[in-house]
């Protein structure tokens, strides 16, 4: 029998590039995704295709942990090396896998991962709670693909419920689901695509984790205090107070990254009480703030992505917003009023394209709404999510 997951994309409001210094983080799922359709084989092979990527990929369950193969068969190598780390996998899949925006920014490499691991977890037996769904694929992505992220991406896309803002501390993965108030004023996500394509392990987003463990690297010694491995140190186990004692003590850059740490984690707590009463309008400059931080202290945004950025800044109707995922080349995701999506779509399609024509073609703006995490799909009929 033909089995279904449904793994939606994520957009992070709030909480930019501070899960891997196990920070405090702000998510959605959102109404577009991963669909993977399946059936568990009597054998150990994996077979799958897709409807995405070009090319077929096949690999046995039971064979040595194979190298990187450099396509998009690695997420699902990836998702069955981690699960192979706690359990037995006697039983593949033959799959198909389809995504439904073909744009980067939205963690769509986790939306993969999450669905592999739900998928090989249930043709196996194998009964997982969601943190641990989280924590596997997030495993996979780290120390497979190789990508040195935190959980933010992974526990948006399972924990995530339509309506609601998780708020997720990635230090002790302790959470909160919080139910967007009623008094609220109504919203959706504006997907704003630049047109550019990007991955992360070839960008810049490995180098800006070590640069933040550098940071709490220098405090610690400007300290007097007992050096971890650097792979061990994080930013969040370092009280604000020392970063200003020894700000001025270290390179700038290394202080710009910590910088943007301790002033995203304030407007998180900032937010999350913005959202907790209904000020949507203050939630959104928050997001705006955010991305500031992210241009000058954590230096992150292609001229592409700085641009759209800029012109949300000044279009009505648009209440605040962001990159999309680490910020190089992708998306930028906003909160916008849905009244006003036709005048945001052409106010920024028309700006945005007179500096950069040469994405007439690429560009693209994409209005969504907030989702229920990933999840078995079992009345096909009601369920349309992920296929327009």
């Amino acid at each position: 029998m033909e089995k279904h997951i449904y793994s939606p994309y994520r957009v992070c409001p709030l909480g930019a590039h501070v899960d891997h210094q196990h920070g405090l983080v702000t998510g959605f799922a959102f109404d577009k995704g991963v669909d993977l359709w399946y059936t568990v084989r009597q054998d150990s092979q994996v077979r799958l295709t897709s409807g995405t990527f070009a090319g077929n990929v096949q690999f046995d369950l039971q064979e040595a942990d194979e190298l990187k193969q450099g396509n998009w068969g690695d997420y699902a190598r990836g998702a069955a090396y981690a699960l192979k780390k706690r359990f037995a996998l006697k039983h593949g899949i033959e799959g198909r896998l389809q995504g439904s925006l073909p744009i980067g920014g939205l963690s769509s490499s986790a939306a993969v991962l999450v669905a592999y691991v739900m998928a090989l977890a249930e043709a196996n037996g194998i009964l997982l709670a969601k943190m641990e769904v989280v924590r596997i694929a997030s495993q996979a992505e780290r120390e497979y693909v190789g990508l040195n992220n935190g959980i933010l991406d992974q526990a948006s896309i399972v924990l995530g419920e339509k309506d609601s803002l998780l708020f997720l501390d990635t230090d002790s993965s302790e959470y909160r689901i919080i139910p967007q108030p009623s008094h609220m004023l109504p919203f959706e996500l504006g997907i704003f695509f630049s047109g550019l394509t990007r991955s992360l392990v070839s960008s810049d987003y490995n180098l800006r984790v070590n640069e933040c463990k550098t940071a709490a690297w220098n405090m610690l010694a400007y300290m007097n205090q007992p050096l971890k491995k650097l792979q061990d140190t994080y930013l969040r186990a370092i009280p604000k107070q020392t970063f200003e004692l020894t700000r001025y003590r270290m390179p700038e850059r290394f202080a710009r990254r910590a910088e943007h740490f301790y002033s995203e984690y304030h407007r998180v707590r900032q937010g999350v009480t913005a959202w907790e009463t209904g000020n949507l309008k203050r939630f959104g400059e928050l997001c705006f703030e955010s991305c500031e931080s992210s241009i000058h202290n954590y230096e992150c945004g292609s001229p592409e992505l700085i641009a759209i950025y800029e012109i949300m800044r000044q279009t009505p109707g648009i209440y605040g917003g962001r990159f999309s995922g680490a910020g190089f080349k992708g998306a930028c995701i906003a909160l916008i009023d849905p009244e006003q999506k036709e005048k945001i779509q052409e106010q920024v399609t028309r700006e945005y394209l007179a500096r950069f024509p040469e994405y007439a073609q690429s560009f693209a703006i994409y209005f969504c709404k907030t989702d229920h995490g990933a999840r078995f799909i079992t009345d096909e009929s009601s369920d349309t999510t992920a296929r327009s």
